[in-house]
């Protein structure tokens, strides 16, 4: 495993519970700045394996990225069930549920 593909996972595991990160804000803190398409692979292909929260991971826009009848349903429903409030469009207010770490110097993400 790479060190970045372990901070992603580090990271995303830190997700809290009806607070949301974007694609390209975990590539960032993981290192990894412009690697947006590199966390959504590792979510495609580990979110099962690690237990990842995949569903609170969104796009840069704010949006679920995933298409109709091929998982933005299951991620709208999951995240309404935690208390975040998503329209039927599937754009979420980053304002109010941007998940925002905050890291001391003794740790890591």
């Amino acid at each position: 495993m790479t060190p970045f593909t372990e901070k992603a996972k580090a990271l995303i595991k830190r997700i809290p519970r009806g607070r949301v990160a974007t694609y390209g804000q975990i590539a960032f803190l993981a290192g990894f700045d412009g690697g947006a398409r590199q966390v959504a692979w590792l979510l495609h292909s580990s979110s099962a394996k690690d237990r990842l929260p995949w569903h609170r991971v969104i796009g840069g826009r704010g949006r679920i990225s995933l298409p109709r009848g091929c998982g933005f349903e299951t991620q709208l429903r999951r995240l309404r069930a935690e208390g975040v409030n998503v329209p039927p469009s599937g754009r979420i207010d980053l304002g109010r549920y941007l998940w925002e770490p905050r890291f001391s110097t003794a740790s890591n993400p």
